[in-house]
This record gives C-alpha cells, structure tokens and sequence, in this order.
C-alpha cells in the first residue's frame, strides 16, 4: 500500500469514528465500530512498518 493510501485510509477511519459520536441508533453505531475495528486492522496489516501479528 502507498503511503497515499495509508493516508485516505486513515483519513477513511477518522470520518467512520465521527459518524460513530454522532449517530443516535445503537445498531448504526454498533455497526459503525465494528467497520473501524476492521479497517484498522487492515491498516496495521498493510503498513510497511508493520511486522505482522505479535504472538
């Protein structure tokens, strides 16, 4: 992954946790972390810095 779209990734990330403080229905916001969870963990994964999962 370029260090572009690491960017528009955390970009991506920052604009789900705000819809997450916003939203009033506990599913939508259920749902809403549930996604950040995921693309953070795609972000940690994808980092060239990243040295994969730590046992």
């Amino acid at each position: 992954m370029t260090e572009h779209q690491l960017r528009e990734r955390e970009f991506q990330i920052a604009r789900y946790r705000l819809l997450e403080r916003e939203v009033t229905d506990p599913l939508a916001a259920c749902l809403l972390h549930s996604i950040i969870e995921d693309l953070e963990a795609e972000l940690r994964r994808d980092r060239p810095d990243s040295h994969g999962p730590r046992d």
